[in-house]
């Protein structure tokens, strides 16, 4: 089967430009504190409600619309923020489609004025647990941006070895002491990570996502995937698809 496999991967982990687009002027501070997983800030710079925000554009005559524009904004906003400050593309946008899915439930303003919070702090904590890891070299950093950027391909030591000017045997040393993991796991893991998002928030059928992250075959994606998952990707999928997220305090 034929696919364009980076076109339908960047069509799913890149949303579209038009959610990154605010209508006020972003409080990089606010978006900063929560990436760097300052919850006593994010708490503290919470406290005013969404809804009384100063400066808030009007994108929608229905005031609960215009609400939930604003919060799928702002959501986006945090998710971008935190990817640019380490957390996996899976973790971030499954978050981000959690609270979105949450928003869109709501049924008063007050509702989503509430729940823009809760949203902030949950990815601030999950921020500050990224921050208490071990900070990688700028080459073990180098190759995690260009294994996320190319789990469409097949990505092999060398293509990193010659991405960050090392020898191969002195990287996959240096992986190995910094992440805890081969290159070669390393890589599995997240390819499988990103079908189990798909699978999740996406219509892919499974031999499609196979293809897309440039598994050897669907026979082995399936393989691969029961073993770590313990589930068929098809089970999985019935088992998880459109799920919500449990509640988190």
């Amino acid at each position: 089967m034929d696919y364009n496999t980076e076109l339908f991967y960047k069509e799913f982990v890149q949303r579209e430009d038009e959610f990154f687009r605010a209508p006020y002027n972003p409080e990089i501070e606010f978006y900063r504190s929560i990436s760097a997983g300052d919850v006593a800030k994010v708490r503290e710079l919470c406290k005013d409600p969404l809804m009384d925000k100063p400066g808030l554009g009007k994108l929608s005559e229905n005031p609960l619309q215009n609400m939930k524009f604003h919060f799928v904004i702002t959501t986006a906003l945090v998710a971008r923020y935190c990817i640019q400050g380490g957390m996996e593309l899976p973790a971030a946008y499954g978050l981000s489609d959690y609270f979105i899915q949450k928003a869109d439930k709501c049924v008063r303003t007050e509702e989503i004025s509430k729940l823009h919070p809760k949203m902030c702090i949950e990815y601030a904590k999950r921020m500050r647990e990224l921050r208490k890891n071990a900070i990688c070299s700028v080459q073990i950093a180098q190759c995690i941006d260009y294994i996320y950027d190319h789990l469409h391909a097949r990505i092999t030591v060398s293509d990193l070895a010659q991405h960050v000017h090392l020898s191969e045997s002195y990287l996959s040393r240096l992986f190995k002491k910094e992440v805890g993991t081969s290159i070669s796991e390393y890589v599995r893991r997240q390819k499988l990570e990103t079908a189990k998002n798909m699978l999740v928030y996406s219509d892919y059928r499974s031999v499609e996502i196979a293809s897309i992250l440039s598994f050897p075959s669907q026979s082995y994606f399936t393989e691969i995937f029961h073993k770590y998952t313990g589930l068929t990707p098809s089970e999985y999928r019935k088992e998880h698809f459109r799920s919500s997220l449990p509640e988190q305090e």
